[in-house]
């Protein structure tokens, strides 16, 4: 893409957030996004994962709400850019976590944790405040519930099956083994299920956020959907 561009008369900080249930393609599209303006990119999901990683160590049950919730208050968790087409290092503490966050493990860890409305309360000044110089977000409550007034919300999503084989094929790349597709759409419309049905922040498309399906989309034509929506806005505002 081209060189980091603000929209012509926007006012800082600029908040874009992107939600969508697993396998829309989110991550992606967000990074993408984040690096045509020039803005940090804040992963959610690997702040969950990072929490089921600290839980972990200390020996602490990821269905224990109260015993996690205690780690909230001052969780050393930080991002840093890593270059262009690369998402955020994802620091705990002076550590670098990036990869032993992405383990199937821990994947099943934040999921666990995330379901639990005291770790989704805890976290909503956490993210607050990572966001507060302006970001592109992603997530799955985050126009809904952590930036309820972000002036840029996004839903992206796709069919069940364009989600299962977009999965299938980062099963392949990042573990090195095949996973068939109907075990895939199973994991994934249980994934669904998790995320819609929950108590707290279930996953939900924000009343104001645009929707995009990108199920006969390439990921270029996503990306800019969303930088022509964002950059009218903002045209219009000023």
């Amino acid at each position: 893409m081209n060189q980091p561009t603000q929209p012509k008369g926007a006012k800082h900080p600029l908040l874009i957030v992107i939600d969508g249930p697993a396998g829309a393609g989110k991550s992606t599209v967000a990074r993408r996004v984040a690096e045509h303006y020039g803005m940090p990119l804040l992963d959610t999901g690997a702040i969950y994962r990072t929490l089921a990683l600290a839980a972990k160590r200390q020996g602490l049950s990821w269905n224990d709400g109260a015993e996690l919730a205690r780690l909230l208050p001052e969780f050393p968790i930080a991002f840093e850019p890593a270059g262009r087409g690369k998402g955020p290092r994802v620091r705990l503490g002076d550590e670098d976590v990036t990869a032993e966050i992405r383990t199937p493990e821990i994947a099943l860890g934040a999921s666990t944790v995330s379901q639990l409305p005291t770790v989704r309360t805890g976290l909503l000044g956490l993210q607050r405040r990572l966001a507060a110089g302006g970001c592109v977000a992603e997530g799955r409550d985050l126009g809904s519930v952590v930036f309820p007034d972000a002036p840029h919300k996004f839903f992206l999503t796709a069919s069940l099956e364009t989600r299962a084989r977009r999965r299938q094929a980062e099963f392949s790349a990042r573990r090195g083994r095949d996973v068939s597709l109907a075990e895939v759409m199973r994991e994934v419309e249980a994934r669904d299920s998790r995320d819609t049905q929950r108590a707290t922040a279930p996953l939900i498309q924000a009343k104001d956020a645009v929707a995009v399906d990108s199920s006969d989309m390439s990921i270029d034509e996503v990306v800019s959907r969303i930088i022509e929506v964002v950059d009218s806005r903002v045209r219009q505002a000023g």
